[in-house]
């Protein structure tokens, strides 16, 4: 028995009961009505419909009958086997998105929900647990940054790193690719992407990983003294470095990651993506723009906190340096490569020196000494093609030289002697 259908007959007991004291005058027709919730003129007509056909003509005649608003049978079957036949796994919210994008649909989403539920292609969500009061997002774009990975099953057989870096502010995905393995190069990669495009900003959020934080003991505070390369290069750019202590003080970050792992795996799926490079791609060209048209919200202060970028060269601090001294040979020695120093204007040599190795995203090297760069290099340490004059002969007039001086010698004392006794 349905609860339309418990509902009449408690109405109809009522109504019973009211009218018989309505017929013993205890009641009149305006205290009846008032008593069972309807206006006199409807009391009148039941107790018509009562006189005429008893209990019966108190029914309901719109139970049992379908509405005239409601969505056609074979709709509602190419809904749900479009889902089932294209789209399964996906949330509802995902699959309404698209059922209305490409395919035409014009449904609510609740009626889709319900449509699914009622079919069995979705289960219905868990109970929420207990309500958590959210962190309030930062006023202005660019005030604080959230960067972290997250390692899936991207594509079948594959386990790749998604690296996102998002602002606090309007959740907007500024970068977003695929590695094999998260850490400080991938950290860059990002960063870079991030500064190059909008500019410095003010804080990053991160969480304890080794490659933005150095701690004694796995779970325990951050060593603030002891910088890594990532913390190294935010403090030459002026940017904070904020620790994260639990996954939910993360937790905008992490609803983030939740949401691009059920609709990015669903869509690479779609496209038939299997390889990294074309994964990259689709994330930059479509997948990207759509999902901040979708979920980007707007800031709650107008402005920007970003400052644009105007120092050198941004790849000479996103990268890792390593001091190493120059051997004997002019080589330097660097994870198992031997990098030659090419000969140099200002100097001889520079064996005993201490310089400093740039290593970047992108496996190239570089070799510095202070600010002025000596030398760079491929992956594989071989030297790169430089503007460095070549050391043949050094510059200005030295002995034995074919130009002229500038400047005559003034005669010594001897030869003066000599042209007088001549």
């Amino acid at each position: 028995m349905t609860w339309a259908t418990v509902r009449q007959e408690v109405r109809r007991m009522r109504f019973t009961e009211l009218y018989e004291r309505r017929q013993r005058r205890e009641l009149t027709m305006a205290e009846a009505a008032e008593l069972l919730g309807m206006t006199e003129r409807t009391f009148r007509r039941w107790s018509e419909r009562y006189d005429m056909e008893g209990a019966a003509g108190l029914a309901d005649r719109r139970l049992g009958r379908a509405s005239a608003r409601a969505v056609p049978v074979d709709e509602a079957l190419r809904m749900v086997s479009l889902y089932e036949t294209r789209y399964t796994g996906w949330t509802v919210k995902h699959f309404h998105e698209r059922w209305q994008q490409e395919h035409g649909g014009t449904r609510s989403y609740t009626w889709t929900k319900k449509a699914l539920q009622a079919a069995g292609q979705v289960i219905r969500a868990p109970r929420r647990g207990a309500h958590r009061k959210k962190r309030p997002r930062k006023p202005l774009p660019g005030m604080m940054l959230h960067q972290d990975g997250s390692t899936h099953e991207w594509v079948p057989g594959c386990q790749w790193d998604l690296i996102v870096t998002m602002d606090d502010a309007t959740s907007e995905l500024y970068s977003a690719f695929f590695v094999e393995e998260e850490g400080t190069m991938s950290s860059f990669q990002g960063l870079q992407a991030v500064i190059a495009t909008k500019g410095l900003f003010s804080s990053l959020y991160t969480d304890r990983g080794s490659h933005y934080w150095y701690t004694e003991a796995a779970g325990g505070k951050v060593d603030k003294t002891r910088p890594t390369q990532v913390h190294r290069a935010l403090q030459q750019l002026g940017i904070t470095l904020i620790p994260a202590y639990s996954p939910e003080a993360r937790g905008r970050s992490e609803r983030v990651f939740r949401t691009l792992q059920d609709r990015l795996l669903k869509e690479l799926a779609l496209a038939g993506i299997t390889e990294m490079a074309a994964a990259n791609r689709y994330l930059t060209e479509r997948f990207l723009p759509a999902y901040n048209r979708r979920f980007a919200v707007s800031a709650t202060e107008a402005g920007t906190a970003f400052v644009p970028w105007i120092g050198m060269n941004l790849a000479d601090i996103l990268c890792v340096q390593e001091d190493r001294v120059v051997a004997k040979d002019n080589t330097v020695h660097y994870q198992g490569k031997r990098l030659q120093l090419p000969p140099d204007q200002y100097r001889f040599h520079y064996v005993k020196v201490l310089v400093r190795v740039h290593a970047y995203p992108d496996a190239s090297l570089a070799v510095f000494h202070g600010p002025r760069c000596l030398a760079r290099y491929q992956p594989d340490g071989q030297l790169m093609a430089t503007d460095h004059a070549p050391l043949g002969r050094r510059r200005g007039p030295t002995q034995g030289s074919d130009d002229r001086p500038i400047v005559e010698c003034r005669p010594t004392v001897r030869k003066n002697i000599r042209a007088r006794h001549r």
